[in-house]
């Protein structure tokens, strides 16, 4: 199993929403085929044809929890990942 796979199913089964490093989630809706736009410390996520705009901040080098739910929400919302390969 993949970093890609494990961080997908870490986000997914949102039970370790806190133990997620921020970088893995900023890789992981970079693969996605998110685009990335930075302003301070705040990292700014956008995909055409989704309507969400996703904001994340680290803490410490942590993602913050309410935030992988709010990538959990979109991932599910518009099914993404699914199928994707390693």
């Amino acid at each position: 199993m993949g970093k890609y796979t494990k961080i997908l199913q870490s986000i997914l089964g949102g039970k370790s929403d806190a133990n997620i490093r921020f970088p893995d989630l900023v890789r992981f809706l970079l693969r996605l085929g998110f685009d990335e736009r930075i302003r301070g410390s705040h990292h700014i996520f956008t995909k055409k044809n989704i309507d969400e705009i996703v904001n994340l901040q680290p803490k410490d080098s942590m993602a913050k929890p309410y935030q992988v739910k709010q990538v959990r929400n979109v991932i599910l919302k518009y099914k993404l990942g699914v199928g994707e390969d390693e």
